[in-house]
């Protein structure tokens, strides 16, 4: 298992694993993508097994505290600076699912904000994921005003304590 950061060369499979994994009204498209890579690759984690990315997490930093849709395709909305790690998407293979590959990304993409100084992690979630994120520290504050791919989706928070232990 090797965890690395994006480069352009990752665009294709990106791409295709995010399709694997969204349904076409949510997954973020190839230009999404490349224009994501093309300003904040650092805040992409990739999993490889077997020198294959089987999964990955990605978001912007923003001072913003809640996650919005313009986000989702406005790369120049992010910050390096900023007080908040939003997470877009956590993404994992179907066939590569239920070992906690996803949760590895999500703990170093929280080790990595935390040691960058950020307040913590944002992401918005469906109901059903709500308990899933929550083991990982993320409390939940309620529906979110995003209408991305036209679900209900619930705003997640992982906020980091003054002693770096956000649980």
């Amino acid at each position: 298992m090797n965890i690395r950061n994006a480069t352009m060369e990752d665009l294709e499979i990106l791409t295709a694993i995010e399709a694997a994994c969204f349904p076409p009204a949510e997954a973020a498209t190839r230009e999404s993508f490349a224009k994501r890579l093309a300003v904040y690759p650092n805040h992409f984690w990739l999993l490889e097994e077997d020198g294959q990315v089987v999964s990955f997490v990605n978001g912007m930093v923003t001072d913003e505290p809640l996650l919005r849709d313009e986000m989702f395709e406005d790369a120049a909305l992010h910050n390096e600076d900023g007080a908040w790690q939003m997470i877009f998407g956590v993404n994992t293979l179907p066939e590569y699912r239920r070992r906690g590959l996803a949760g590895v990304l999500l703990e170093r993409a929280a080790a990595d904000a935390r040691a960058q100084g950020r307040k913590g992690c944002v992401l918005t979630c469906k109901d059903r994921l709500i308990h899933y994120y929550e083991k990982f520290g993320y409390r939940k504050e309620g529906v979110s005003q995003s209408v991305h791919g036209g679900v209900v989706w619930y705003d997640m928070r992982l906020t980091f304590g003054k002693t770096g232990d956000e649980r």
